[in-house]
């Protein structure tokens, strides 16, 4: 059994990636950082999602008995018509406070009467495992697509309601949490991570 905790207070993301450890066969358990007296406060200044993943996982590290790894997500939403935001600035788009209905509301005006042509974007997922020696793991997944004009659907957080992704007719918040898990961003860089354990 290897053990991972999440750099996070995000709860979705702590299930989100349970359940991915969950299809890939292995023995693997995805922690909470409350468990481990919580998150850290850190400020994601870094411009990058290695760089800002990166920092979380060595602030969780610190609080980390040796045999659990620190496990770092670092994800957002690159829209192709505002040059790649909100990107890593994804989780506070709407301001300094992390809001995600009104980070959604704000994503949804700014791209008001933009082209389907033009709307294309793709979620992004950069995670970092970093071990008690220091030995650290960087991995990326995405998934393409483009924004719908309105939100659709009740399911997932975040963006999810008006991200279509490429061959679906269905957004992220309406697709099953199982197709979630084939096709995201998250998955992807998942899959990645699981192939680097099974080799270990």
């Amino acid at each position: 059994m290897i053990e991972f905790c999440l750099a996070s207070g995000n709860a979705h993301k702590v299930a989100e990636l349970q359940a991915l450890a969950g299809t890939s066969g292995l023995a693997v358990r995805i922690r909470s950082a409350r468990e481990f007296g919580g998150m850290p406060a850190v400020e994601e200044d870094t411009g990058t999602f290695v760089g800002n993943a990166r920092k979380k996982a060595l602030a969780l590290r610190a609080r980390l008995p040796a045999e659990v790894w620190a496990l770092a997500d670092d994800s957002g939403v690159c829209v192709d018509a505002l040059g790649g935001a909100p990107g890593v600035e994804s989780a506070y788009y709407a301001g300094p406070v992390c809001d995600p209905a009104a980070n959604l509301a704000k994503l949804v005006a700014t791209m008001r009467g933009v082209p389907a042509e033009r709307r294309r974007a793709r979620f992004v997922c950069v995670l970092v495992a970093l071990g008690a020696d220091g030995e650290e793991r960087v991995v990326e997944g995405e998934c393409c697509g483009r924004l719908l004009a309105e939100p659709q659907g009740g399911g997932g957080f975040g963006y999810d309601p008006i991200f279509l992704p490429d061959g679906h007719t269905a957004s992220y918040a309406e697709i099953t949490e199982a197709e979630k898990n084939r096709i995201s961003h998250r998955a992807r860089a998942w899959a990645q991570l699981a192939d680097w354990i099974r080799t270990r």
